[in-house]
């Protein structure tokens, strides 16, 4: 038993900084997400993907090798809305979770809405020093989940009751939950390519909690500032 203990790795104090507390240094990192945030995005990721994983089948013939995945068809069918309820719910916690560090600026919603800034984000063309822990690219992404999440709830409970909403209304729902699910798949493909390959370093955050404090410097100047106290480096210069 000793020599078991011995051999144990020490808690890392990041790891546990990171389970109730935000915006912390911990020697070379910086907590950015708690314990129950991480939580609840990966309780939406995955309610959201088993939606997907049931759903496809049930809307085209070409997804039907994912029915086997659940036990054919037809438990598909009764399975897809009850994980829809479950990623409903977990959608709601986060956005009351994450509301008041979301909300979007005049400035920022002129600038990513209609001043394209999101096309010069993604070729790396802004500057970004005055980021503070969410641009407003992300908290745009937020809120158009949120509303995509919105459609896909609506709509399915149109679906859900198809002797209730006979007609017009079920066709319609059929028809903006199809839309909606389309577009919403898109901005997940954005969300993962960003989280990933785009910028590197960014899966950990919601993992392991912490970001590194070069990263901080790099993606979120002004976040880095306040929580740190430091300056980062003066943005880099685009050739």
């Amino acid at each position: 038993m000793r020599r078991a203990a011995a051999h144990r790795r020490p808690a890392d104090p990041a790891v546990i900084m990171a389970q109730n507390r935000e915006d912390v240094v911990v020697g070379n990192e910086i907590v950015r997400h708690n314990r129950p945030s991480r939580l609840i995005h990966w309780t939406v990721a995955l309610t959201f993907f088993l939606c997907v994983l049931t759903g496809m089948p049930i809307w085209t013939p070409v997804f039907g090798w994912m029915a086997p995945l659940f036990g054919g068809l037809s438990v598909c069918r009764v399975l897809h809305p009850w994980f829809g309820v479950a990623f409903m719910l977990s959608t709601v916690l986060m956005f009351f979770q994450w509301l008041s560090d979301m909300r979007l600026k005049k400035s920022e919603r002129r600038e990513w809405i209609s001043g394209g800034r999101a096309l010069q984000y993604m070729r790396w063309e802004t500057d970004d020093s005055n980021v503070r822990k969410y641009n407003g690219g992300q908290k745009l992404q937020f809120w158009l989940s949120c509303l995509a999440a919105a459609g896909l709830l609506v709509s399915g409970l149109l679906m859900w009751f198809p002797r209730t909403f006979a007609g017009i209304p079920l066709q319609f729902g059929y028809l903006v939950h199809d839309i909606t699910f389309i577009l919403f798949a898109m901005l997940i493909i954005i969300h993962v390519y960003l989280g990933t390959v785009a910028e590197p370093g960014t899966f950990v955050s919601m993992t392991r909690g912490t970001v590194t404090r070069a990263w901080a410097r790099l993606h979120h100047p002004r976040w880095y500032r306040e929580v740190t106290g430091e300056e980062p480096h003066p943005p880099r210069q685009h050739v």
